[in-house]
């Protein structure tokens, strides 16, 4: 018994460090080659992909900037245009009206003066001077007259306020004009108010 013991004591004496066995490195084989490559090639092919999406991502910024910048000066122009047009609108009537008095004062003068007449026929030929004047100054205005004795009448342009059977005058026929009608190309300023026969 006591080698027994003998035996256990020196075992418990020396150190019972033991060592793992080894393992031996493991040796890459042909298949995880071909998987890594795989790997590889694919991880290439995304890049190349990322790269490719990178550049749209940056031409599309770059195509929405033009475009809003576009649109910024487009409604810069539009409201600039919307501007002009409405001082041009509201420049229209004093326009038109200053140069109608333009055309208009010359005659107006004439009748200042033939008022300081009192000599009844120096008057009838003033005004008669100054009628006759009107007519150069309405096609200056590009206003035209119309209705005369004798027209047919059309009731686009008259006013009939008077009728009369008279066998003398044929169908429709303007007998008598009470007052003159006037139009500036298209549009009737006044329309002629006449007599009119059958």
């Amino acid at each position: 018994m006591e080698q027994e013991k003998d035996i256990v004591e020196e075992k418990a004496e020396q150190p019972t460090t033991q060592e793992a066995p080894e393992t031996p490195e493991k040796v890459p084989d042909k298949s995880d080659k071909k998987e890594k490559k795989a790997g590889e090639k694919e991880i290439k092919k995304l890049r190349g992909e990322v790269q490719g999406l990178e550049k749209q991502l940056e031409k599309a910024k770059a195509d929405i900037a033009a475009a809003e910048d576009k649109y910024l000066r487009l409604a810069a122009e539009y409201d600039n245009f919307r501007k002009r047009s409405m001082k041009e609108r509201e420049s229209i009537y004093s326009d038109a009206a200053a140069d109608c008095i333009k055309e208009l004062l010359p005659v107006i003068d004439n009748l200042q003066r033939a008022t300081e007449y009192t000599a009844p026929d120096k008057v009838a030929e003033g005004i008669e001077m100054i009628l006759g004047s009107l007519p150069a100054v309405f096609e200056k205005m590009h206003i035209t007259s119309f209705g005369k004795p004798g027209d047919t009448f059309d009731p686009n342009l008259h006013n009939a306020v008077m009728h009369v059977e008279d066998e003398e005058h044929g169908e429709n026929e303007i007998v008598e004009v009470f007052q003159q009608g006037y139009s500036i190309g298209e549009r009737i300023v006044r329309y002629a108010m006449v007599k009119v026969a059958n």
